[in-house]
């Protein structure tokens, strides 16, 4: 049974679950993934420069297979070979495993877009819907055509277009050019956000209410304040 002591001296490799989970997707095989798990091990123990033949041994291979799968990493760009100064002066090499990083990067920014812009499809589409439900009727090219110039010139969000749409069915107005005019409306006041549309219907609400207010007060009529409880007969 190995003893604490040789567990803890022989060292620990920490790599993220993402580049074991995305290797495949990267474009690596797993003989070239475990390769560069060796050298990314050797790295972390201060080791950048390591002895291929002795990594051959530990993976069950031979050194001259382990070189065709490290110019397999170099050639897909997730190794690089470099030279540089010590601090004597001399010249070393190192292998440099941050490409392998970058691609990572690469991927998962990639797929966030993907997502962002399925996302965003599903929400233009569910968008359309509400227009020909509202409409009653499918749209024309002429308003497919408005609401991609929104979309895509204006930058207007789906979401936002859609809770102009609903403004306008409050204020029976089902036309273009009010839905239009709501969403400049909001632009200039810089309200991009169903949060921002709602703050502002609550603003015009309370304003509308307090105008109300005023003109109720100001129709009621004027009361006399005289007690006639207390009025005196002069004849008394």
């Amino acid at each position: 049974m190995i003893s604490l002591k040789d567990y803890l001296a022989g060292g620990e490799t920490t790599i993220s679950n993402l580049l074991l989970q995305n290797y495949t997707k990267l474009g690596l095989n797993t003989s070239e993934f475990m390769l560069w798990l060796q050298l990314y091990a050797a790295h972390e123990a201060g080791e950048d420069f390591p002895d291929l033949t002795v990594i051959a041994k530990s993976m069950g291979s031979t050194t001259e297979k382990l070189y065709g799968v490290l110019n397999n990493l170099v050639e897909k760009e997730f190794v690089t070979l470099e030279t540089a100064l010590d601090e004597s002066g001399r010249q070393s090499d190192r292998y440099n495993l941050l490409p392998a990083f970058e691609k990572l990067d690469v991927l998962k920014e990639q797929e966030r877009f993907e997502a962002e812009e399925k996302d965003d499809l599903a929400a233009q589409k569910k968008m359309l819907r509400s227009f020909e439900q509202e409409f009653g009727r499918p749209l024309s090219p002429i308003e497919y055509q408005k609401i991609g110039y929104w979309l895509n010139d204006d930058q207007y969000s789906p979401a936002l277009i859609e809770l102009a749409l609903q403004e306008a069915v409050l204020n029976q107005a089902y036309n273009f050019k009010y839905i239009e005019t709501v969403l400049q409306s909001w632009e200039k006041k810089n309200i991009r956000s169903k949060a921002q549309v709602e703050e502002e219907q609550r603003r015009r609400k309370q304003i509308l209410l307090q105008k109300e207010e005023q003109k109720h007060s100001e129709e009621l009529p004027k009361v006399s304040l005289y007690n006639w409880l207390e009025r005196k007969d002069p004849d008394a």
